[in-house]
């Protein structure tokens, strides 16, 4: 099980890291931020409040894909412009939340952050996964990195989730955890790399 001493250490990573390489993305996210604000006609960072470590509130950064709408789980993709849907498919709409890193809201890897009513209402011997930071990826977000596809040719993709894809996520998250090692973390930022 991860220590205090690795939360330590896997935090003075991720500060070292987006210290190291959020200069040289600063003006791309910046340009990407001003082309979702054109093509969605609304500001081009989105926020929103995810459930974070020790199951604490937080605001999550990302760059605007959606247009205005009643989105549904499983159905997002059909508010999102093509360039909406470009930012989603290679993930460039979550470069914002290396400034959730920066200010320790997240990490680079772990669990991936969830809407109120899922992280906050886990149980017993669950709640382990709340021990650390939720991650830009982790080993969940690789498996399912195709979800919102998965979701969509789902009859009930609410419900799909829920009851399918969170319990597997869970399952997931608590063994990154109980099983935690710095190269594990290197491993699957690397494996992020090259999946995209």
């Amino acid at each position: 099980m991860i220590t205090k001493s690795q939360l330590k250490i896997k935090r003075g990573f991720d500060l070292l890291v987006v210290i190291v390489v959020l200069p040289f993305l600063f003006i791309p996210i910046w340009v990407l931020v001003c082309i979702a604000s054109i093509d969605t006609k609304r500001f081009g960072i989105y926020s929103q409040y995810r459930i974070g470590q020790h199951g604490k509130p937080f605001k999550i950064y990302k760059i605007r894909t959606l247009r205005d709408g009643n989105h549904q789980l499983g159905h997002l993709n059909d508010y999102a412009s093509n360039v909406g849907k470009f930012l989603r498919k290679t993930k460039l709409n979550e470069l914002p939340q290396l400034f959730n890193v920066l200010i320790g809201d997240m990490s680079l890897v772990g669990p991936r952050p969830d809407l109120q009513g899922f992280a906050d209402e886990l149980k017993g011997e669950d709640r382990i996964i709340l021990k650390v930071k939720p991650g830009i990826t982790g080993p969940a977000t690789l498996k399912y990195k195709h979800e919102e596809r998965v979701l969509e040719r789902q009859k009930d993709p609410i419900r799909y989730n829920r009851t399918i894809i969170w319990v597997d996520k869970v399952k997931i998250n608590k063994k990154y955890v109980e099983n935690y090692s710095f190269y594990l973390d290197l491993t699957l930022i690397l494996k992020s790399t090259l999946n995209k």
